[in-house]
C-alpha cells in the first residue's frame, strides 16, 4: 500500500528540513521504498540529502525543445517525454529522487507542473512513500501538482504571518477541493512557549503536533556547506521531527 506525503509553508518555515529530515526518519525505519519529489522551482531537498541533481523536469523541457524535430527514429513527441522523464529519476542509496527545477517563464512553469502531476500520479503507485516537497506557500497546491494526499504536514514559522499563511493553505485546499486525509500543523523554529500563537492556532483544521524548537546546530550545518541529514540523531530538533513522524506515519 503506498502513501502520498505532503509539506507545505511559507517560504523561510523549515519546510525544506522538515521533508529532509522525515525521509531520513523513513530510511531509518526501513518500511518500504521512497520517492523524494522537490516540487519547488527553488530546489533545495537535494541539496539538504547531500545530493547533487543532474536532471531535472524543466531541463528534460528545455533540451527536448532543441530536438522536437530531430526525435529518435518511431518515438512519438510523447513517447520520447515520457522516457526522459523516467530518466530523470535520480536513484540514490535507499530511495530515489525527482527534482522539477527552475522553470524560465509562466508557460514552462504550467507544462512543467502538469508534468510532474502526471508523474506523481504514475510513480506513486510504485513507491511504498511519495514525499513531496512543496513550493514555498500555496501556489503549487494551487496548481493541483497532487490532488490526493493521504498526510499533509503544515509548516510554520514561529511567527502569526506563518500561521496565518498555514490557515490560508488550509482554506485553499477546500476551495479547489484537493482530496486530504489526514492534515497535521507545525511550528517551526521555536524560542519560547506557544501560549502567545494559540487562538491562530486554534482556527486552523488540522491536528496540532507542537513545536520543534530553534537549532544553531542546523545553520552550522549550512555554513559548512553540510546537508541537514548530517544532524546529529541525538539533536533535539531531530527528536521532534522523529516523534512527529512516529505520530503521524
Amino acid at each position: 500500500m503506498s502513501m502520498t506525503i505532503a509539506v507545505s509553508g511559507k517560504g523561510g518555515s523549515g519546510k525544506t528540513t522538515f521533508a529532509a529530515l522525515a525521509i531520513r526518519y523513513l530510511l531509518n525505519k526501513k518500511n518500504g521504498s521512497i520517492l523524494a519529489i522537490d516540487a519547488d522551482p527553488n530546489a533545495t531537498l537535494a541539496e539538504n540529502l547531500g545530493l547533487k541533481v543532474q536532471e531535472t523536469i524543466v531541463g528534460i523541457m528545455d533540451e527536448m525543445g532543441k530536438k522536437i524535430d530531430n526525435l529518435p527514429g518511431g518515438m512519438s513527441k510523447e513517447e520520447y517525454l515520457n522516457m526522459c522523464l523516467q530518466n530523470s529519476i535520480s536513484e540514490n542509496k535507499g530511495f530515489d529522487l525527482v527534482v522539477m527545477g527552475r522553470p524560465e517563464g509562466p508557460g514552462c512553469y504550467c507544462y512543467a507542473n502538469s508534468l510532474l502531476r502526471g508523474l506523481i500520479t504514475k510513480l506513486s503507485k510504485e513507491y511504498t512513500y511519495t514525499i513531496i516537497d512543496n513550493e514555498a506557500g500555496m501556489e503549487h497546491l494551487s496548481r493541483r501538482t497532487a490532488r490526493s494526499i493521504d498526510k499533509l504536514f503544515l509548516v510554520s514559522d514561529y511567527s502569526l504571518v506563518g500561521v496565518r499563511t498555514i490557515l490560508k493553505i488550509v482554506n485553499l485546499i477546500k476551495e479547489l477541493e484537493i482530496k486530504v486525509k489526514e492534515s497535521f500543523l507545525i511550528i517551526n523554529k521555536v524560542t519560547d512557549g506557544l501560549a502567545s500563537l494559540e487562538n491562530e492556532i486554534k482556527k486552523i483544521e488540522a491536528t496540532f503536533l507542537g513545536g520543534i524548537p530553534y537549532s544553531p546546530d542546523l545553520l552550522n550545518l549550512s555554513l559548512e556547506g553540510k546537508p541537514t541529514i548530517d544532524l546529529p540523531l541525538d539533536n533535539n530538533v531531530s527528536y521532534a521531527i522523529d516523534d512527529i513522524c512516529k505520530t503521524a506515519l
